[in-house]
């Protein structure tokens, strides 16, 4: 596209993550001219700095745990792989997969891909490094980027974020891990697998965004054990020459760097969104509606990481299927496909264990109308011989009438498990069909079956 060209389009999609490349395909399946912007570099926030990576390092640190625990003290075979070795074959993945996911963005794009940065400058046209995109809607799927505090940029280069961790080329000595919500979590114990000393602190009281108190008691046990976890109280750090102080409370850790896991910031600064017509709150972010994900009375839809609703791979998919959707039947005036409806809540973290939420989170739920069905891992056989006897599974039931509800999960491979609560959520199970299911013996699945009869024996008494 030349720089001198004013382009026509019907929708023009800035952002070519997960949830702007779904909405652009969907776009064009209709029928719609679409454009898709991109100020670079393409590769979705979760192949670049988001669940796959930790995913990569998680797996290098699965390894140099299991290779420490089978030597045992031995001196390290020749040949075998340094922690640092494994770090940089995590980053060789990242950058697989980060650039599988880029080519993919070019092949479905085509020359309807165009790189540079997007700013409003009426209601149906944004700038793009010169050119002029005229459209009658827009989808803004700009994705997010981490939270840093001001305070903390006085650490320069000893300073690192979710984004940028992967950009070092070996690992640190030690780490203080600032924020322990799920990524800082994922990655917190892949540096500490890796034999990196990690101190981390969080405002919460539980990790990993955990809402159900035993599951979180349960994840501060174990995971305790494997780095220092300062929690529910602030965390200051203070910067001398040869170190980083970490302070809460009475206690105090000197560390090598800080990587800052305070959560992320949808991208939205330089947009100039208000020229659209968007609405914006008291913190400068979109107002939008929740269903159609339009944002107030303007041509502007947001999804994915942006809309920061629910900020997740699976939902971003989802995302750039609504706001294509309702983007659609509001230049045509009417309806002219079904907005796709919101599928079972379900996030997972791959701590090995695994903590799991699926459908209803606890602290959303009146506890007087529910029961809880719970199994343990002391008297599941798979979880027995795995060495995994701290498993837990709570299944949360309506006690009017046995339907599932939600559930929370701290297990080894508890990701199969959550996926199955999810689509039994997603059905309509009732504690009685669920029990009615085959369950293999030994198997980790069984956990479900002895919740499921917990659940069921509470509902007898109380009827």
């Amino acid at each position: 596209m030349s720089p001198s060209v004013t382009v026509t389009v019907d929708v023009a999609v800035i952002g070519a993550g997960t949830a702007g490349l779904t909405a652009f395909s969907e776009l064009r399946r209709q029928g719609l001219s679409a454009v898709l912007i991109d100020h670079g570099p393409l590769g979705t926030t979760c192949a670049r700095v988001g669940c796959m990576p930790s995913k990569a390092a998680l797996h290098a640190g699965h390894q140099w745990a299991n290779l420490q625990a089978v030597l045992r003290g031995a001196a390290t075979p020749a040949g075998a792989a340094t922690p640092d070795d494994l770090w940089r074959h995590a980053r060789k993945t990242r950058d697989l997969l980060a650039g599988n996911t880029a080519k993919r963005t070019r092949d479905v794009a085509g020359d309807r891909l165009l790189m540079g940065s997007a700013r409003f400058t009426d209601p149906e046209t944004v700038d793009v490094g010169g050119q002029s995109i005229r459209a009658r809607a827009f989808i803004v799927a700009t994705g997010s980027r981490p939270v840093v505090p001001q305070p903390l940029a006085a650490l320069g280069d000893r300073l690192v974020t979710t984004d940028s961790l992967f950009d070092l080329d070996a690992l640190p000595g030690s780490v203080g891990m600032l924020g322990l919500g799920a990524i800082g979590l994922e990655m917190g114990l892949a540096l500490s697998r890796l034999g990196v000393r990690v101190v981390a602190g969080d405002m919460k009281s539980l990790p990993a965004g955990i809402v159900d108190p035993q599951i979180g008691a349960r994840a501060i046990e174990r995971f305790g054990k494997e780095m220092t976890m300062w929690l529910g109280q602030p965390v200051e750090t203070v910067s001398h020459q040869q170190a980083i102080e970490l302070r809460s409370g009475s206690e105090s850790a000197q560390v090598d760097v800080v990587l800052a896991a305070l959560g992320r910031r949808p991208n939205v600064e330089g947009l100039d969104l208000q020229i659209a017509g968007v609405p914006l709150d008291a913190r400068g972010q979109p107002v939008l509606d929740a269903q159609t994900l339009r944002a107030g009375p303007s041509s502007v839809f947001l999804a994915g990481d942006v809309s920061a609703i629910r900020p997740l791979m699976h939902e971003a998919v989802d995302e750039g299927l609504i706001a294509a959707r309702a983007a659609a039947q509001w230049l045509g005036g009417q309806p002219r496909v079904d907005l796709p409806a919101r599928r079972t809540p379900l996030a997972i973290v791959f701590s090995d264990p695994d903590i799991a939420t699926v459908g209803q989170a606890y602290d959303t739920l009146d506890l007087d109308r529910i029961v809880i069905g719970s199994a343990q891992g002391d008297a599941n056989g798979r979880s027995r011989v795995m060495g995994a006897e701290d498993n837990v599974v709570r299944l949360y039931v309506d006690r009017s009438n046995g339907c599932l509800l939600g559930a929370g999960i701290f297990a080894t491979r508890g990701e199969h498990l959550a996926h199955l609560l999810a689509w039994a959520i997603q059905g309509g199970e009732t504690v009685e069909s669920l029990l009615a299911m085959p369950y293999y013996h030994p198997s980790i699945e069984e956990m479900v079956q002895s919740a499921l009869k917990d659940a069921s024996r509470q509902l007898a008494t109380s009827r």
